[in-house]
Formats: structure tokens, sequence, C-alpha cells
């Protein structure tokens, strides 16, 4: 399953591990998603919504 948020397509950001001997390796950071049942189009649906949406009151929950 992908990780990003079903409503604002939010997904993860890439990056580097840096060490303290300044080895660099690959890493990501993903997305705090939840799965929420909400209010989608008129029916209640199970979503995986990111923390953001939900907080900020972009989800109706059902």
């Amino acid at each position: 399953m992908a990780q990003t948020c079903e409503f604002c397509g939010k997904g993860p950001q890439f990056g580097n591990n840096i060490s303290h001997a300044h080895n660099v390796t690959r890493r990501r950071w993903n997305v705090n998603l939840q799965a929420v049942k909400a209010v989608v189009n008129g029916a209640s649906k199970r979503i995986r919504v990111c923390t953001s949406c939900i907080k900020s009151g972009k989800v109706v929950k059902a």
C-alpha cells in the first residue's frame, strides 16, 4: 500500500542520513497516516489520511 494521503496526496520525503563520520546514506520520512472512517461523497468510507488533514478539519469524520 502506498504511503500517500488519500485526501491531499502528500507522500514520503527523501533525504540523507549523515553519520558522525559523514557517511551519507539515503533515507525517507514517511507521512503520519491514520486509518479514519470519514464522509466521502455523502457515504462513510475508510480512508488513510495524514494527521495534518485531520487536525486542520479537512476530513469530516463519520
